[in-house]
């Protein structure tokens, strides 16, 4: 049934919107509520080998990849293990809907220019606490994804006899996730 009260958008949110939606923390959302989020999407430029954030830095923005790659790694005494490269519509740093978190890994420009949309997570916070409905969809989104890197995990772990490529955990989370889209 057609609602002539319904909130009409441009085609420029439009576009946005289904750009969102490819990621799994968007992907349940309705337009009105991934509208609650574009007053807050912040377009960031990063060149080649610039660091987004470290291993144990607050979780303090959702990243979103528009255009260029972001590698994932982790550092392990003096050395970084790289994880994976993530590409656009891919999502990181996704801990930042949960309040109080730290990063668990390093995220670095990884292509000679980067274009990333933050959403501080103070604002991620507060379209929680008046849109719950938001919130439990974004929620559930991370938790198919953490499910999705458990299972990953332990078949890495049987796979390689309790020896194994933490890189290819995450590689195998990664395309779960682009295999569901």
């Amino acid at each position: 049934m057609f609602n002539l009260f319904a909130k009409k958008y441009s085609n420029k949110e439009k576009v946005l919107f289904r750009f969102l939606r490819r990621n799994n923390l968007f992907d349940k959302l309705e337009d009105e509520e991934i509208a609650e989020f574009l007053p807050f999407l912040h377009l960031r430029t990063y060149h080649y080998n610039e660091v987004i954030f470290f291993r144990n830095d607050p979780s303090q923005a959702l990243y979103i990849i528009k255009t260029g790659n972001v590698r994932i790694s982790l550092d392990v005494e003096e050395h970084f293990e790289d994880l994976l490269v993530l590409s656009s519509g891919e999502s990181f740093g996704d801990n930042a809907i949960l309040e109080h978190t730290i990063r668990s890994y390093n995220a670095i420009c990884n292509s000679e220019v980067c274009e990333v949309y933050a959403i501080p997570q103070f604002n991620v916070v507060d379209i929680f606490n008046h849109h719950v409905e938001i919130k439990a969809k974004m929620v559930q989104g991370l938790a198919r994804y953490y499910d999705r890197y458990l299972i990953n995990l332990a078949k890495s772990y049987r796979n390689t006899f309790g020896l194994f490529d933490l890189a290819n955990v995450y590689a195998l989370t990664q395309n779960d996730i682009l295999r569901e889209k």
